[in-house]
């Protein structure tokens, strides 16, 4: 690193890391990779569930009550815990149907800042956006990622149920948006990564493009690369979603696969595990597609890898995504991909996939069987998007771009 370039200190803070599903935890894992490779120090401030990380890089994690993991959701938050001001807060509004976490994990980060701030030059925030985290950004100075705004969730759940009290208690899950657009206008500086992501910002949050900050997500292609030896399954098709959010489109892509199973014995393999009794588990059941889908449940990277060389084609049905990390995790595999033109989707995939609607049941039929069906366009497609991963997402360029960012803040705070 050059003499005039000192390295920094930075704290990469995440309100929930989860390591093994959601993009949070991947983008936090790596960007503290590719910082540290740099040269510079880097420690991460996270609640829970905890993001994997290596030994060089520090972690301190702030307990919260972690509500929405299975044992609380099993059996409830510890009475005891709820003599505490702040737990009580975040179990009170979780039971009046808000989502709390990201306000009650701003406020044990503000408490953590007061005593530790001076270990570090620079706090970069993953999105949680919190009336805490604009305190300590008075003092120390701070950016923030936004992947995309949750706005565009909020307004997927209630435009897809005509239900008014689901309909209402959409709205009051997605109350946090207002604290989140509130502190988004006041940073210094937000980064974002994609442009459909900035100008969503930009339009929904009132964020002044100027202090938007477009930087793509790298792929690890360490973790993510063909396996040529592993045989492929001619019918296989693979999604890396299962949550039942309707943003993530599986409701389209289950009708999908229920078209095609009366023309070809056609496999489809979710990566994860629906929610019990939720709206995966249940059109599965009401489409008859118990014999044709196949749940993993949590896989390691290595045998996330390995159910792609399985596959025939990776699928993104999406409805909307501030970038589209299974995009290009399929395409360094090696995977043919078929996805849709869901927020920045396109931006990822380029001409390197089969891009057809988002929300449109037949032309993802039509997009999937043309790949299964014709493996000259399905390589050529794979070969494109191997190509287009190495050469354009980055995780060291990313980190670079980062530190510039952190840079202008630093000098202007």
């Amino acid at each position: 690193m050059s003499t005039s370039q000192p390295s920094l200190r930075i704290c990469l803070v995440s309100y929930r890391s989860n390591p093994y599903c959601g993009g949070q935890g991947v983008y936090i894992r790596h960007l503290a990779r590719a910082l540290a490779d740099l040269g510079h120090r880097v420690h991460v401030l996270s609640g829970e569930p905890a993001p994997i990380l290596d030994d060089d890089i520090g972690l301190t994690v702030l307990p919260g009550l972690d509500l929405y993991s299975p044992e609380t959701m099993e059996n409830g938050a510890a009475y005891s815990r709820l003599k505490d001001p702040l737990n009580f807060s975040e179990w009170w509004i979780n039971s009046t149907l808000g989502y709390p976490e990201p306000f009650a994990f701003g406020v044990r980060a503000r408490r953590f800042f007061e005593a530790e701030g001076h270990r570090f030059d620079i706090i970069h925030d993953n999105q949680s956006l919190s009336w805490g985290l604009l305190s300590v950004s008075r003092k120390i100075p701070t950016v923030a990622t936004i992947h995309h705004p949750m706005t565009r969730d909020r307004d997927i759940a209630v435009m897809s149920t005509r239900n008014l009290w689901k309909r209402a208690r959409a709205m009051r899950w997605y109350s946090f948006i207002g604290m989140q657009k509130r502190v988004a206008r006041k940073l210094p500086a937000v980064i974002t990564v994609s442009n459909v992501s900035k100008h969503d910002i930009a339009s929904d949050f009132g964020v002044s493009s100027d202090r938007l900050h477009v930087i793509p997500i790298g792929i690890d292609t360490s973790r993510f690369f063909p396996l040529p030896e592993v045989p492929k399954d001619p019918l296989r098709i693979i999604v890396t979603n299962s949550a039942d959010s309707p943003l993530k489109g599986l409701y389209y892509l289950m009708h999908a696969v229920s078209a095609m199973k009366d023309e070809r014995e056609v496999r489809l393999t979710v990566i994860g595990k629906p929610k019990e009794g939720g709206i995966v588990q249940r059109l599965v059941s009401s489409l008859g597609l118990s014999d044709v889908v196949e749940f993993t449940g949590r896989v390691s990277d290595r045998r996330l890898v390995h159910e792609y060389a399985r596959a025939s084609v990776a699928v993104v049905p999406s409805l909307y995504e501030g970038f589209g990390l299974p995009v290009g995790e399929a395409m360094a595999c090696g995977v043919p991909v078929v996805c849709t033109d869901g927020g920045a989707l396109p931006e990822v995939a380029g001409d390197a996939a089969r891009i057809v609607p988002a929300g449109d049941v037949q032309a993802l039929k039509d997009g999937l069987s043309e790949l299964l069906d014709d493996r000259d366009v399905a390589d050529g497609f794979a070969r494109k998007g191997a190509d287009r991963v190495h050469r354009r997402f980055v995780w060291k360029r990313t980190a670079e771009e980062t530190v510039d960012v952190y840079r202008r803040v630093m000098n202007r705070h």
